[in-house]
């Protein structure tokens, strides 16, 4: 039933010095679809995969605004990711009451990230099962940060998590040292090719990705279909392939995704969208 016996509680150390049932939450970000984010200069661009039970039900919201100048997209479990949500906006709406400005990202994700490592010392509590990408700007610029259910966090010029999330962190890597001078429609083209990337051959549609947008005199706010799928169609990403020189690699990195990603997916659990 158990993997072994210092996984039952989140506070037994292994002899290893791990912490399974921590372990365990950072697995289900993995089986959640696919994040992914960028940024620039001036602008940050959030990007998810839609992914619904099954024909018949809508999908999970997976980006939510806290913010004007702040979202967040999820991985994992899409229920803790709308709590932490709910906690992030409170926060800014705290400060903003108290100082009459608005909330420093660091500090936001500092505060996310004490939540969360709460939850890793207390034996009737469970670390949260969701990854997050937080996105934000302020006084010092474009922020993108990744909030991990141990209470890490990191920096990040572009990201990706959640299922086949390596075929999108491949193609970033080859792409990343241009992102900090790219347009607005540049990273938005990106993040909707990295999307494509880890849809593993299923055609690209608006209504199955979602795209938020943050930046200088542009509040953060999610695009709708109808224009994310015209920037599908202006950037022709749906049927595109990458040039001949780079198509092996593509292909290679892809089956690696898929060989990782595909047990994650047939594991997972019902709620793990």
């Amino acid at each position: 039933m158990f993997r072994n016996q210092y996984d039952t509680d989140v506070t037994t150390w292994s002899p290893a010095g791990r912490l399974f049932q921590v372990e365990y939450a950072m697995e289900a970000v993995k089986q959640g679809s696919a994040a992914i984010g960028l940024r620039s200069r001036t602008h940050v661009v959030l990007a998810c995969v839609n992914k619904a039970n099954n024909e018949l039900s809508s999908h999970q919201k997976k980006i939510f605004k806290v913010d004007d100048h702040i979202g967040v997209a999820i991985a994992g479990l899409t229920a803790d990711g709308r709590v932490l949500s709910r906690y992030m906006r409170s926060e800014c709406v705290n400060h903003a009451f108290t100082y009459e400005s608005p909330l420093p990202v660091g500090r936001l994700v500092v505060q996310l990230a004490d939540k969360a490592q709460v939850c890793t010392q207390r034996s009737w509590k469970r670390p949260y099962g969701v990854g997050l990408l937080v996105a934000g700007l302020d006084e010092s610029g474009a922020h993108l940060y990744y909030n991990c259910p141990s209470g890490n966090y990191f920096e990040y010029q572009a990201f990706a998590i959640g299922s086949r999330s390596q075929a999108a962190k491949t193609y970033l890597e080859r792409r990343f040292e241009n992102f900090m001078d790219s347009s607005r429609d540049d990273l938005v083209k990106d993040a909707l090719i990295a999307i494509r990337e880890t849809l593993q051959g299923e055609t690209l549609k608006s209504n199955i990705c979602t795209v938020a947008v943050v930046g200088v005199g542009e509040p953060f706010h999610i695009l709708d279909q109808k224009t994310v799928q015209q920037l599908i169609d202006a950037f022709e990403i749906v049927g595109e392939e990458e040039p001949p020189a780079a198509e092996a690699e593509d292909t290679a990195d892809q089956e690696t995704a898929a060989g990782e990603g595909a047990p994650a997916e047939e594991g997972a659990a019902p709620m793990d969208i």
